[in-house]
């Protein structure tokens, strides 16, 4: 079969498990091609179908995330590395690079708590002028995989540096200094959320769920969050489209006053704490 050909029956294939199922056959063509899908569509379509393609699509029949199968994940526009076990950056959490960008923009000391892939910290870094900063992950693997993005990305280890710490255990940012600028995607999920397969069965769950009402995390955060923080410095924290007001009252009674940010389809998406 021609690669135009192996597309066609893999979107058939794909059209009971996925809403975007020709993307989806396109995004995995181009992977096994070792092809960006523009060069693919262009100059491959009546190529064979190399080996290995019809595993690919197996594997995303069976819910498994794009990102996952191929290694990768567009943020902000730069590709990280991701792999099982770190969330996969969304487009919803650009809003909060934005908001970042926006308002403090001569921030030079950035800590990220909960860092992931590296996402939020490397694209803050690279967007921002002279700044440095550290970001904070309980997993093992995810620091791992943040360090090889930061240095993949063009970061030295000055610039970014990657540590193994769960805010929930005591004395996690007792070294770590002072930020002028926070940034934190916590996990924010409710335990009883329906979610998808393609998220609950394949991404971390201790990077998705906290607690019955989602808001846990927040909860342990916000008590420590002061002292981490320079006196005019900035936290922005990626909250649920429905959690804006549990999560203000939550950061009030720590002694925050709090404004917010909208995404793109004009839902909550990012709280600003001052101290």
């Amino acid at each position: 079969m021609t690669v135009a050909e192996s597309i066609r029956a893999a979107t058939e294939r794909l059209s009971a498990t996925s809403d975007t199922a020709r993307l989806d056959a396109e995004v995995l063509m181009a992977h096994a091609l070792g092809l960006s899908r523009s060069d693919m569509l262009v100059r491959a379509m009546r190529e064979a179908a190399p080996g290995g393609y019809d595993a690919l699509v197996q594997r995303r029949i069976c819910h498994e995330p794009i990102a996952y199968i191929i290694g990768k994940q567009e943020f902000y526009g730069r590709t990280f590395a991701v792999e099982a076990g770190i969330l996969i950056p969304r487009g919803d959490s650009e809003t909060l690079i934005e908001a970042a960008l926006d308002l403090a923009p001569n921030a030079s000391r950035l800590l990220d708590l909960g860092t992931g892939s590296g996402a939020l910290l490397v694209t803050a870094l690279l967007e921002l002028e002279n700044a440095h900063g550290i970001g904070i992950d309980a997993s093992e693997t995810a620091v791992r995989v943040a360090g090889r993005n930061a240095q993949s990305l063009g970061l030295t280890g000055a610039q970014a540096r990657f540590l193994q710490r769960d805010w929930n255990k005591p004395g996690w940012g007792d070294d770590l200094g002072q930020f002028d600028l926070i940034l934190c995607n916590p996990p924010y999920v409710e335990e009883a959320a329906d979610l998808g397969p393609d998220v609950r069965d394949f991404e971390p769950s201790g990077a998705l769920f906290s607690g019955p009402e989602g808001l846990d995390d927040y909860r342990a955060i916000f008590p420590q969050l002061g002292k981490l923080m320079t006196k005019n410095g900035l936290a922005l924290l990626e909250i649920g489209a429905t959690q804006a007001e549990s999560v203000t009252e939550i950061a009030e009674e720590s002694g925050f006053s709090v404004g917010m940010r909208r995404d793109l389809a004009n839902r909550p998406r990012v709280l600003i704490f001052r101290t």
